[in-house]
């Protein structure tokens, strides 16, 4: 212990002496931006995984950074009940990921909202301080992606053909629909955790909804998550992200930056999930649910049928999102600037098999639902399934049986003999 207590003595007074940490930032921009990031606490929760949940008055949590939300007044609840109602019926072998690891340490008091805390080698292993965070930037090619509709032909909106842009340091598996306007999204996400091969990598399991222009899109977005640069390991961890320009300087992951406004203080972003799946055994899910209250322009989130996390409320972020979403995605994304080439990536999505595994083998996802200005769950009217890289990662809306709505298979092991 005493030789760890040097050690850690030692790394801090070279880092004052530097003035630079790797290389990359200064000294001092680490520490303000940790006292950006983590709040004062009114209880701390160590929990038994090595993560600290900080529990901050609701009024002192980082969306008030945000000069519009500085005089802001937390709206609780929607202002309206949306019916669940269970789209597909639920293969009883499944079970729903109930808790993050950190819950069985403690519980944050009423008033107060649990936030995971930022520690100093979290913003060392960062590119940046100020990229901290956030989404790399998509570095996007001019040629488009046609989307593969469920009989087999290419979807055609007012005699045009939809495609999507073709992203280079993204490999995408995803269920698609467009052409209307969506003010919610939902899906039963099972949970696995995919080898993630190197630490500037990430894989998700995720809802996107989509608004504005191709080049500089709006998107709420949500699921589970292994990002060993973020979170510093490669646990399956819950997330939330949004943006308002593709990516290029707005928005963040969780809480790293303000925006959100959270309003439980049962879950906090970033925190581990835990049962998750196994390989021909017991299956575990996650519901994941965002809707738009159209009395407000807030988009909620919901976690399970019946606990909501806090809002993204768009009247004051967002522009195209103000009003609704134009495109719907489920699916997994891997984050890697070795996709798309040869040696291709190792890390996984979703259970790190392919669709074809089916139930026990692949992630999939069901209940999947859209809601529109009828304020009705439903599956949507039209859907197709798209994947950049079919031999590394694919995607397969499975229709199980007369009388069922399909089930969303995605995933794959990335690099393998037809994905070299």
């Amino acid at each position: 212990m005493a030789k760890f207590i040097f050690r850690v003595f030692l790394a801090v007074i070279l880092l004052y002496l530097s003035d630079r940490v790797n290389g990359k930032a200064k000294f001092k921009d680490v520490e303000e931006k940790l006292k950006q990031l983590n709040k004062p606490a009114v209880k701390i929760i160590q929990s038994e995984d090595g993560d600290i949940i900080d529990c901050v008055e609701i009024y002192k949590q980082p969306a008030f950074d945000h000069p519009a939300l500085r005089n802001h007044v937390i709206q609780m609840k929607p202002s309206f009940d949306l019916k669940e109602v269970k789209i597909n019926s639920k293969n009883e072998s499944s079970k729903l990921t109930v808790f993050q690891t950190w819950q069985k340490s403690g519980s944050c008091p009423e008033g107060t909202v649990s936030i995971r805390r930022i520690r100093r080698e979290d913003l060392l292993r960062a590119n940046s301080v100020q990229q901290f965070g956030r989404k790399p930037q998509e570095v996007v090619l001019k040629s488009n992606t046609t989307i593969e509709h469920k009989d087999g032909q290419s979807p055609f909106f007012n005699n045009t053909k939809f495609t999507m842009p073709t992203v280079v340091n993204r490999s995408a598996a995803t269920l698609v629909t467009v052409g209307y306007n969506y003010i919610g999204a939902k899906a039963d996400i099972h949970v696995w955790t995919p080898n993630v091969e190197s630490e500037d990598e990430f894989t998700t399991a995720q809802i996107w909804l989509k608004a504005g222009p191709g080049d500089n899109f709006e998107s709420l977005e949500s699921g589970w998550m292994v990002n060993p640069q973020l979170y510093g390991d490669k646990k399956t961890r819950f997330f939330a992200h949004w943006t308002k320009d593709s990516y290029k300087t707005t928005g963040c992951f969780d809480l790293h930056c303000s925006g959100f406004v959270q309003t439980s203080s049962k879950v906090a972003f970033g925190g581990a999930l835990e049962p998750v799946s196994t390989e021909f055994g017991q299956q575990y899910y996650i519901n994941v649910d965002i809707f738009m209250d159209p009395n407000t322009n807030y988009w909620w989130l919901k976690i399970k049928e019946d606990l909501i996390i806090g809002y993204w409320p768009a009247s004051t972020l967002l522009f195209y999102l103000n009003h609704s979403s134009t495109l719907v995605e489920w699916g997994g994304q891997v984050y890697s600037s070795n996709v798309k080439k040869k040696a291709h990536t190792k890390t996984g999505m979703g259970s790190g098999q392919f669709a074809s595994g089916l139930r026990g083998n692949a992630c999939y996802m069901d209940n999947i639902a859209i809601v529109d200005f009828s304020m009705q769950l439903k599956y949507p009217q039209w859907v197709g399934t798209w994947a950049d890289e079919q031999y590394c990662y694919t995607a397969l809306n499975y229709q199980e049986g007369y009388g069922t709505l399909p089930v969303f298979y995605f995933g794959g092991p990335g690099q393998n003999f037809n994905c070299p």
